[in-house]
């Protein structure tokens, strides 16, 4: 059965733009092609998340420019300009870059810094943090566990109950719907 499931996320993660639907959008940072799937997460015979690894230059071919630059470059999205710091509909927010499912819309909610913002990821397996030095301050800041995608940065000042605020790029994220 792992191996199965081994199989089938390899085959996702290096054909899936292939059976996507195709955005009609023909500028540099259109959406990416996207399915509307999720691709669970896989773990090897030790337990350990099978990762997602792809060269500097696959990344930037699949990826649009936007995405590419948060997403590869640890760049950040204008606040208030995302597509989901406003999305309130029920649904699994997904790395961009693999697909894993990290955020449900149950842990959402309005922080009012233009971003959206989440009290809990799905499974902490499924992110890891880094300590962020960049722009004079320490922060941390929240990769996808899986394809190691930056997503943004975690703080401290969130609402209960775990009082955390995943500050998250939306170029990062796909949504989908419940």
């Amino acid at each position: 059965m792992r191996i199965f499931l081994f199989t089938l996320l390899l085959y996702a993660c290096n054909t899936g733009q292939q059976q996507a639907k195709v955005s009609t959008t023909t500028t540099p940072d259109a959406a990416i092609s996207t399915t509307d799937s999720i691709i669970p997460a896989v773990y090897d015979t030790d337990g350990k998340l099978i990762k997602v690894t792809k060269s500097d230059e696959e990344w930037a071919r699949i990826l649009p420019a936007k995405s590419y630059n948060v997403l590869r470059k640890e760049g950040t999205e204008y606040a208030f300009s995302g597509d989901y710091w406003k999305n309130h509909e029920k649904g699994t927010y997904v790395c961009r870059g693999c697909r894993l499912p990290l955020f449900a819309s149950s842990t959402k909610f309005e922080s009012g810094t233009g971003w959206p913002s989440f009290y809990e990821p799905i499974d902490k397996r499924y992110v890891t943090e880094n300590r962020d030095e960049s722009l004079g301050m320490t922060r941390v800041e929240v990769e996808c566990a899986r394809c190691g995608g930056h997503q943004g940065h975690v703080f401290d000042d969130g609402p209960r109950p775990t009082g955390l605020r995943y500050c998250i790029n939306s170029v990062s994220l796909d949504f989908v719907k419940e």
